[in-house]
């Protein structure tokens, strides 16, 4: 009896004792897989950081590349395009034709005007310009370094004349040897200049004929300007007089014609100059009476007006024949 208890006590603490040792197995298996769990994750993470990164650095690539032509120009950005320069003309129009108006009640008005028209027009295509590109293409960073690229390379190979063109009109426009309004002698023809565009200057002659000169040449060459922004300019008439003549008398005549000419500009000087040329074989004394015109549109009516009333009145007081020029 004392045995069998024995033996029971020892199979019951071996029991517990193997008991514990399953447990404590237990719990380092049931640990195990979480710890290898975490350093799992601890080396998967990295990589995905690396995705992520990756990831982002493609989505920067592709909005930096360009998307179909069919993505970035529409119909409906082409029609609203269309609509914004139809917009963009008429209000450039009218604002020009309000100016004109506007300039022609005094010629002072009107050069200042004919000035301002240029740099509304380049102000107004500008934003014009901005607008569409900004407002309706809106094209990624990619297309218009491309587009600007494509556009330098045409220009350098194809366009080097146009683009000598417009740098001249860019120099005449900051630098301005001349302005609009101006009386200006230029390869061979003198008139008024009504407009200087990026690629041409054109200026009209006494005989009304409108001459289109390269800006390229006019930086190239010398250019005389009568009134350098005023609106008065100096009037030059010449006449052909015999040897003997009188010049005392023929010098007042000529300042009473230039005087009582209603086109004269009385705040600057009248001069009677005298020289000695010859002409036809002949020795003759050629006159030369300057007055200034109160405004640049008359200045050829003002020559006229006092050739005729000087040409009159020496006929009149004998000092001349009427012979002389026949």
């Amino acid at each position: 009896m004392k045995k069998f208890i024995i033996l029971t006590i020892f199979l019951f603490i071996n029991s517990i004792y193997a008991i514990g040792n399953l447990s404590v197995q237990d719990t380092i298996s049931t640990s195990k897989p979480d710890t290898l769990i975490i350093q799992e994750q601890t080396k998967e993470q990295p990589i995905a950081e690396e995705k992520v990164k990756n990831t982002s650095l493609q989505e920067k690539i592709n909005q930096l590349g360009a998307p179909p032509v069919n993505k970035i120009i529409t119909t409906g950005k082409i029609v609203w395009s269309m609509i914004i320069i139809l917009i963009g003309v008429l209000v450039i129009k009218i604002i020009e034709l309000l100016l004109n108006r506007f300039g022609r009640k005094s010629a002072q008005y009107r050069i200042v005007v004919k000035r301002l028209i240029p740099i509304i027009k380049i102000l107004g295509w500008t934003f014009v310009i901005y607008i569409i590109i900004q407002g309706i293409i809106r094209p990624p960073l990619a297309t218009v370094i491309a587009f600007f690229t494509s556009i330098g390379v045409a220009i350098g190979f194809a366009a080097q004349d146009l683009l000598k063109n417009i740098f001249g009109g860019l120099m005449i426009l900051f630098d301005r040897p001349f302005q609009i309004g101006d009386k200006i002698e230029a390869a061979s023809a003198y008139g008024e200049v009504i407009k200087i565009g990026l690629r041409s200057t054109r200026i009209v002659t006494a005989d009304d004929s409108v001459v289109t000169i390269p800006n390229g040449e006019m930086m190239n060459q010398s250019i005389s300007n009568s009134n350098s922004g005023e609106t008065n300019c100096q009037v030059v008439a010449e006449f052909f007089l015999p040897l003997d003549v009188d010049t005392q008398k023929v010098r007042r005549i000529a300042l009473e014609a230039a005087m009582v000419s209603k086109y004269i500009y009385l705040n600057k000087p009248v001069a009677v100059l005298f020289f000695n040329e010859m002409k036809d074989r002949r020795s003759i004394i050629k006159m030369r009476l300057k007055a200034y015109v109160s405004d640049i549109q008359n200045e050829f009516i003002f020559k006229s007006d006092m050739t005729e009333i000087t040409l009159r009145e020496l006929i009149k007081e004998k000092v001349i024949n009427k012979e002389y020029y026949q």
